[in-house]
């Protein structure tokens, strides 16, 4: 799985690169089933000025609407950041075979997140792929933003 999670990893970060382009925190998610691309998504928050526009959320109602259902099991959602417990939500209630994500946060909102995946014992939960490139387009936004607003 190692080679296909760092492929679709990849593809999550270019999505988390493009949306911090647009002042946007860099969090991008693509979703994946069979080797098909369900659903890509990428944090929109700042941009729509919406709290729910996280890049997880955005995939799945994409994968869902074209899948044709709103169970996405059997399912692999990839994101560049450890899950809120908003997401963690969604991500059960579609009911994911398995979350792959790249950077922990230790954020108390991403800790309850992944408090709620560990509980889920229907769901394969692997964190810390590419974990180092996602950190680091993190930590490149909001380095570039208190340059800007010390």
């Amino acid at each position: 799985m190692s080679g296909l999670d760092d492929k679709f990893m990849r593809r999550a970060l270019a999505l988390a690169e493009a949306t911090g382009q647009l002042g946007n925190v860099p969090v991008g998610a693509v979703i994946v089933r069979d080797g098909e691309v369900l659903g890509e998504g990428a944090n929109l928050r700042h941009t729509l000025q919406d709290p729910t526009a996280h890049a997880e959320i955005l995939a799945i109602r994409e994968a869902a609407m074209r899948s044709g259902a709103w169970r996405l099991t059997d399912a692999t959602l990839f994101v560049t950041l450890e899950p809120c417990a908003m997401c963690s939500g969604a991500i059960l209630e579609a009911r994911f075979a398995r979350v792959v994500f790249g950077a922990f946060d230790v954020d108390t909102d991403h800790a309850h997140g992944r408090a709620l995946l560990d509980a889920a014992p229907r769901v394969d939960v692997r964190g810390g792929v590419l974990q180092e490139d996602c950190r680091d387009a993190l930590q490149r936004f909001f380095s570039a933003l208190r340059m800007v607003d010390p």
